[in-house]
């Protein structure tokens, strides 16, 4: 029954109508925890003893690089849909969260090589977490410019959808790079471990002060992503139903 519910959502009808809902109550949420969130990280935590100050730039940059990944991966999930199911509005959501995903990987860039440069004493260098991810804000480029230059939705989503697969990979090495190759610059993840769960004592973890205001702000830039998604993939749908109609138009 619940699978069933959910494939009720592939009628544009349905979506827009829970789009419209759910859009101004995730809009607001969104924007009180993050402002929150950052408020309470930046003016309301101690400085790093290692890091000073600097360390507080981790509660915009790994929630962004998080949700970078994950708009990826949800990316993902509905070109998967799209290609096995055929429903138009999965296309359109793959195609909405690009842009959402292209800021988020922007964001992490910037906010990285503003973290890197006290730490490391340079704006960027060719370490194999960094580059992937790089390569991972090109692929990013790519599906974007790849929907704008196909004329017919179709095959446009058909290509970005095989696009997507293999953007994959890199969504994937950009997370875990520093598991697969010991050097390089970029520290290993101290937030999602599961290390910390099982063995807190054997891994250096973020302490808590630190890491309550960080959980606001990821669940703010989740909800974010999800307001984003939502609007923008309504506004695919409204645009698509528009193209038809003057096609028809036009054919009349």
């Amino acid at each position: 029954m619940g699978a069933m519910s959910l494939w009720e959502y592939a009628n544009p009808r349905k979506f827009i109508a829970t789009a419209d809902r759910l859009i101004p109550v995730l809009a607001v949420l969104a924007g009180a925890c993050l402002i929150g969130g950052l408020v309470w990280g930046f003016f309301f935590t101690p400085d790093d003893y290692r890091q000073g100050s600097t360390v507080k730039i981790f509660y915009l940059h790994v929630p962004a690089a998080t949700m970078s990944i994950g708009a990826w991966l949800m990316m993902l999930v509905a070109s998967l849909v799209w290609l096995i199911r055929r429903h138009h509005v999965s296309a359109l959501a793959a195609k909405a969260a690009a842009p959402v995903g292209i800021t988020f990987t922007l964001i992490a860039l910037v906010t990285g090589a503003i973290w890197g440069q006290p730490m490391w004493g340079t704006w960027w260098a060719w370490d194999p977490r960094l580059t992937s991810f790089l390569i991972f804000f090109l692929f990013y480029l790519g599906y974007v410019a790849l929907w704008q230059a196909i004329e017919d939705p179709d095959t446009a989503a058909d290509l970005t959808s095989m696009l997507c697969l293999v953007g994959s990979v890199f969504a994937v090495l950009s997370r875990y790079a520093s598991h697969f190759w010991n050097q390089g610059l970029h520290q290993g993840s101290s937030v999602f471990r599961v290390e910390a769960v099982t063995n807190p004592e054997a891994v250096e973890t973020v302490a808590p002060i630190f890491y309550r205001p960080f959980v606001v702000c990821f669940v703010g830039m989740f909800l974010l992503f999800v307001a984003l998604v939502l609007l923008r993939t309504r506004t695919e749908i409204y645009r698509r139903q528009l193209n038809a109609l003057e096609l028809r138009e036009r054919m009349a």
